[in-house]
């Protein structure tokens, strides 16, 4: 056999490994958010164990679509994009990506209108305006997010 085949075997079976080392740190990552969630008092649990899409990360944060990603590479705009598809597919809430690197503090990340939806409807209790996708003001409406957003406490 050439010895390019075995060095292209040998490649195949560390990218195999890697894959592995890489779904289990995910997996690692929805069990340690889903703790952390549930020390709030959130009943959050993994949505299935290498379930490759087929359900949510996790469930349990009532309004919310939780996309979890613990990775060293931060890649936010794919992992919104992955995000959005989701929470629309499983409709469980507005599209939010928690995510954090090793040894680094868990984040959130979510579109500014969602963010503002959150804000108000807890904070202030104001009505949200609806604005254009560049962030300009479009209308006043009351109620009119596409989310459906529920009481924090």
């Amino acid at each position: 056999m050439p010895q390019k085949n075995k060095s292209s075997q040998a490649g195949l079976a560390s990218r195999a490994k890697g894959g592995k080392r890489s779904q289990r740190k995910g997996a690692d990552g929805e069990r340690e958010l889903a703790a952390i969630l549930r020390e709030y008092g959130y009943p959050t649990k993994r949505g299935g164990s290498m379930s490759f899409g087929d359900v949510p990360d996790l469930v349990g944060l009532p309004g919310i679509h939780i996309e979890v990603k613990r990775a060293e590479q931060v890649r936010l705009s794919e992992w919104m994009a992955q995000a959005l598809r989701d929470s629309k597919r499983f409709r469980d809430g507005i599209p939010a990506v928690f995510h954090r690197r090793s040894h680094e503090a868990w984040h959130v990340t979510m579109s500014l209108s969602d963010f503002m939806t959150l804000y108000s409807a807890k904070i202030h209790n104001f009505p949200r305006k609806e604005v254009s996708a560049n962030g300009i003001d479009a209308k006043p409406t009351e109620g009119n997010s596409s989310a459906a957003v529920q009481s924090i406490p």
